[in-house]
């Protein structure tokens, strides 16, 4: 699973130097996508490469595994009961401290029924990638 992420991040990164910009090192920038990206993967109904998005440490029982990922499926349910599904996600910005190796990165979710929120999303950085906390 890691493997699908590494692979959208690796495209996230060529769609933006293919549209004439240099690529992106801004820690900013970089954990705000990240965050935007596995948001994206709830509303396209991945939920085990939302899961995968979070920063574990250690390895988990594949039984944990299944229940993160259920949980997953009831929060989109329960979204799409109180607004009508998540319709979008667009990245706002993103606040990093580098020497400590975390951030937050700020979202805006737009749902189905036309409300919006704005959300902080933990990250922490390791092995070079952003990971939800």
């Amino acid at each position: 699973m890691r493997n699908i992420l590494y692979v959208v991040l690796a495209l996230v990164v060529l769609a933006v130097a293919s549209c004439g910009k240099t690529e992106v090192h801004n820690p900013n920038e970089l954990a705000v996508r990240a965050a935007k990206v596995y948001y994206d993967y709830l509303i396209a109904g991945n939920y085990e490469a939302y899961v995968d998005g979070f920063y574990r440490p250690d390895s988990i029982p594949g039984s944990y595994r299944e229940q993160l990922i259920v949980n997953a499926k009831q929060y989109v349910g329960q979204i799409k009961d109180d607004h009508s599904g998540l319709a979008a996600v667009h990245a706002v910005s993103a606040k990093t401290d580098t020497a400590r190796h975390v951030g937050r990165a700020f979202l805006m979710l737009c749902f189905g029924d036309s409300t919006k929120e704005e959300i902080v999303v933990p990250m922490v950085l390791h092995g070079g990638n952003w990971y939800m906390k």
